[in-house]
């Protein structure tokens, strides 16, 4: 099972990213987890990627691409893989085409989860989160506010400031600008999976369970 997992923030893809994982046996590869396995192990590029963001830089495309590649290229990934946060860019996604044919992994499906901006916006900007663990909470569905106590273990909750209304409007500009191009190359294919992700986590997780069965049974 190898999956590409896009979604726009705030639709639940990370969560649905770790649920799939465990029910696939397949591990969850993200964009951060590649960067810090790969400055913490040591590697060349580990230590080039670290010398870019040390700087306050983003990880060019060539660093960035060619761990990528030793990741997928690696016994972890032998067996399938949930790659998140990769590609975000045509040019990425051109590159990651490449490795795919290099390594001869010919069978893979991009599951694109979705919601409507005005459900994102109204779902980040009730999140809150307690500055001691970094747990998540909403003001909709777990009754707080911002500044009130975390239930668990009473740090006054906060909210960052990603998930404010107009940051939001920002960040999902910035990713449906740099996604729409990546997902239409790839529907090309013929290997989208479109995922409404406006239901409950496990009405997701069914439905994409679904379609990849569906999808690799056809």
């Amino acid at each position: 099972m190898r999956v590409l997992l896009f979604g726009p923030p705030g639709v639940g893809k990370g969560t649905q990213a770790k649920i799939l994982s465990e029910e696939l046996g397949v591990p969850h590869i993200s964009t951060g987890d590649m960067l810090r396995a790969a400055v913490a192990g040591g590697t060349d590029l580990g230590k080039q990627a670290k010398a870019v963001m040390d700087n306050g830089n983003l990880v060019p495309d060539d660093i960035m691409i060619a761990i990528v590649r030793d990741v997928l290229a690696s016994a972890r990934a032998a067996r399938g893989f949930i790659l998140d946060g990769f590609p975000r860019t045509l040019p990425q996604a051109q590159a990651l085409s490449r490795i795919f044919a290099d390594l001869n992994i010919h069978e893979f499906r991009v599951v694109d989860i979705s919601a409507d901006d005005e459900e994102i916006i109204r779902r980040l900007s009730n999140r809150l989160v307690c500055p001691k663990d970094g747990r998540i909470f909403s003001g909709e569905t777990d009754g707080v506010s911002p500044g009130e106590p975390c239930p668990l273990c009473g740090t006054p909750l906060t909210q960052r400031d990603d998930d404010r209304e107009q940051t939001v409007r920002e960040r999902l500009k910035i990713y449906h600008h740099t996604t729409a191009p990546v997902i239409h190359y790839y529907k090309k294919s013929g290997v989208v999976l479109s995922i409404n992700g406006t239901g409950s986590v496990d009405d997701v997780k069914r439905e994409i369970k679904l379609m990849l069965r569906q999808s690799h049974t056809a």
